[in-house]
């Protein structure tokens, strides 16, 4: 928990999380980190999807959930009741903002759609995330960041040249759905200030993975084909990408003609590749890689990373370890920036939640709460904003509505 006394951006605000798995909750999660209050709607058996995903930490959560889910509280809600509906029905009338991933229709059929919550409730934003144009042809497909990957072409750009097309490692699609949608749900949030106002958010996932081929998207249009796959190396930058070490990889970043000069002569002593024609300028050793690449490899490979990484420095050449995971997570620069924190556990003990990367008037926004048990302020929360009674709950237990 934090000790931080000063306010954050959305203090006040209060969000009403429908969604589950990753797009929407990271949204609820990025305005969790500045300080809003979010509830997170789950089902009280099953829970978010993701609570079944990884591996286990307590009862109820997993990593996969927790990496999702800090900054928030858990109401369990069956939703398909319809004292659950009416419940949910009054929490958004309480609330700034609800985001919801349901299926195509969903949200209409639970009553929780929104022109049936902003009825009487017209500074309501709402967010709803799909997988495609909830207007098109294709408006009732159900969205999954892996086939987006491969249809709106990011598979085909990433990976090796000689390899099949290759996925991210992570969710890219969904992470940057998650980020966008909380990027407009903060521009409503600013005009309503003017206008009173909500909005309709509408977010989808095909959209914002076509988003992200970002400049690879324009060359292939550019090209009327798709550009060639570089793997570690930059299409157009040379040298700049990962290179062997004796003793393991590293990134070096030559970004132009007096870094490669500095490169040949001060780091590799190779002062003749910096003379040759073919690698004066950036273009020419983009258009000779097949030459060059091959020398730098040799030269790299024969020099220890450590005093590889200490002269790149000196030269003023950007560079750095590739390292593993558990290295970067453990690693003193992420410690000293406090990126990763361990926060008490009513089951395990503690686990390890990570900090929000905000940094504002100089300090690292607070894990206010570690990601929630499934259903651990469904009484405060139900009282307090809804005043039900201890009575009223435990009939609401009772009947499976929470």
């Amino acid at each position: 928990m934090s000790n931080r006394t000063t306010s954050l951006p959305l203090d006040g605000v209060r969000v009403l999380d429908l969604s589950r798995v990753l797009a929407g909750p990271w949204c609820g999660m990025v305005l969790g980190d500045l300080g809003a209050e979010v509830i997170k709607v789950e089902h009280p058996k099953r829970g978010d999807d993701t609570r079944d995903w990884g591996l286990r930490v307590g009862a109820t959560e997993t990593a996969y959930f927790n990496s999702v889910n800090r900054n928030k509280r858990s109401v369990s809600l069956d939703l398909q009741t319809a004292e659950g509906q009416q419940i949910a029905r009054v929490l958004a009338q309480k609330s700034d903002v609800v985001i919801q991933n349901f299926k195509f229709g969903g949200a209409q059929k639970l009553g929780l759609g929104y022109e049936q919550l902003t009825q009487d409730h017209a500074a309501l934003i709402y967010c709803s995330i799909s997988g495609y144009d909830s207007t098109g042809p294709e408006a009732a497909r159900p969205g999954y960041d892996l086939v987006v990957q491969g249809e709106a072409g990011l598979m085909a750009l990433n990976g090796e040249a000689d390899q099949p097309p290759l996925k991210f490692g992570v969710a890219a699609v969904d992470l940057f759905t998650g980020m966008y949608s909380a990027q407009a749900v903060l521009a409503a949030l600013f005009e309503r200030q003017k206008t009173g106002k909500g909005r309709h958010i509408e977010m989808a996932l095909f959209d914002c993975g076509l988003m992200i081929t970002a400049y690879y998207g324009l060359e292939a249009l550019i090209m009327g084909e798709d550009p060639p796959r570089y793997g570690n190396a930059h299409p157009s930058i040379v040298p700049y990408g990962v290179f062997d070490a004796a003793d393991g990889p590293l990134v070096i970043t030559v970004g132009n003609n007096r870094q490669f000069e500095r490169f040949c002569h001060e780091v590799i002593e190779r002062p003749d590749l910096a003379d040759d024609e073919r690698f004066k300028t950036n273009l020419g050793r983009a258009a000779n890689r097949e030459v060059l690449v091959p020398e730098l490899n040799r030269e790299i490979g024969m020099r220890k990373r450590q005093v590889l990484l200490e002269q790149l420095a000196q030269a003023g050449i950007p560079c750095g370890e590739v390292l593993g995971l558990h290295e970067a997570l453990t690693s003193k620069r992420a410690t000293d920036a406090g990126l990763v924190t361990t926060q008490p556990h009513p089951v395990a003990g503690s686990t390890h939640v990570l900090a929000p990367p905000y940094r504002i008037d100089g300090e690292r926004l607070p894990v206010r709460s570690a990601p929630p048990q499934l259903g651990e302020g469904t009484k405060d929360v139900l009282q307090s904003l809804l005043g039900l009674s201890n009575e009223r709950l435990s009939q609401l237990k009772a009947n499976g509505v929470v």
